[in-house]
């Protein structure tokens, strides 16, 4: 299978991709713990930096961008310091802002972690859970047949702040099947009515079993039929973290995929990776079967960094090598993919 990746690897190319989703600010607070509080035993946090980046739904199209696609990000922040610092810092990464909303009644939600000797202290969430108005839904909803006809496919980010209502939600996945698009959604909640429609619904593992409403004892596969049986959905494919992930179809048939990571570090965002690098393969018709490959190849290299890490091509490239390592033939194929790791730009 690793020859064959490689082999794909060298038609990845830049396609338009709509990334739908909440968005939030992830700052880090980045320092070091020299002594204990003469106040509460806690540590004190002597700070180094401060850096803050998109998160939510910015993740996932900060990780497109890395891998060298074109994604469009639909989402909303607030008129507040936060929205603007979110705003500038895609602006930044050459990302259009224009689709994104600017909400009045909204509060832009921000995590600020605290991170010691690369470690997590403490998270402190700065946020109010606030549902799009009726005239935002309007405006949001007119925008979606223009976006749609110059994407390749869909990524639904649903963080459950509000933005994605049940009306939008419905209008997105309609407007995107009549537009014969592929969608994939990154689901919230325990309801997963409000996907009917789309393509593949990516769960975790906990968020399936809530779903289904059945117990941890209740068999993978069991879980697996009854979302599958319950919502209109053509693929389910549950994330097990260090198991890997599991692809389920409409038709029957169950595949695994085992995750590849040197060391585990940092989780935070690892689903975004997996989200961003199936639309860029699917965008590139690529199969599931090796997208969802790929996926786990970002994945296992996104969860031994520290933080939300963006997985580029070069990235994807030299990991590619590293497990390929035995072989001591470079076809065409291998010499694009090569090139691409040599390569700083995606």
């Amino acid at each position: 299978m690793l020859k064959e990746l490689i082999g794909d690897f060298s038609k990845l190319e830049p396609k338009p991709i709509l990334v739908a989703g909440d968005l939030m600010l992830d700052t880090y607070t980045i320092g070091t713990a020299e002594r204990i509080s003469p106040e509460a035993p806690v540590a004190v946090i002597r700070v180094k930096r401060e850096d803050a980046i998109p998160g939510g739904a910015g993740n996932t199209l900060l990780n497109l961008s890395a891998l060298g696609a074109n994604p469009t990000l639909l989402g909303r922040v607030g008129q507040d310091a936060a929205g603007d610092t979110l705003l500038q810092t895609l602006r930044n990464a050459r990302v259009s802002t224009d689709p994104i909303l600017r909400s009045k009644t909204h509060k832009t939600p921000v995590k600020n972690r605290i991170v010691a000797e690369n470690q997590q202290v403490v998270r402190v969430d700065h946020e109010e859970y606030s549902i799009l108005t009726t005239d935002e839904e309007n405006e949001v909803i007119s925008k979606l047949p223009g976006l749609l006809s110059s994407t390749t496919i869909v990524a639904i980010s649903d963080y459950a702040k509000g933005f994605l209502t049940p009306r939008l939600l419905k209008a997105l996945i309609e407007e995107a099947n009549k537009q014969k698009l592929f969608i994939i959604a990154d689901p919230k909640g325990t309801d997963f009515t409000k996907y009917n429609g789309v393509t593949l619904l990516k769960p975790n593992l906990s968020e399936a079993y809530a779903a289904a409403k059945a117990s941890r004892q209740t068999p993978l596969d069991q879980v697996a039929e009854i979302l599958l049986e319950t919502y209109h959905i053509e693929y389910l494919m549950i994330t097990r973290a260090s198991e890997g992930i599991s692809l389920y179809s409409k038709k029957g048939g169950r595949e695994d995929f085992p995750v590849k990571a040197k060391q585990v570090k940092d989780v935070t965002g690892a689903g975004d990776t997996v989200l961003a690098m199936l639309a860029f393969c699917l965008a590139n018709k690529l199969n599931l079967s090796t997208a969802i490959h790929f996926s786990n190849v970002a994945a296992g290299i996104a969860i031994e960094r520290f933080g939300c890490a963006q997985i580029t091509t070069k990235d994807l490239a030299m990991r590619l090598f590293e497990l390929d390592a035995r072989n001591k033939v470079f076809d065409k194929e291998h010499l694009s993919a090569l090139r691409k790791a040599l390569d700083h730009t995606p």
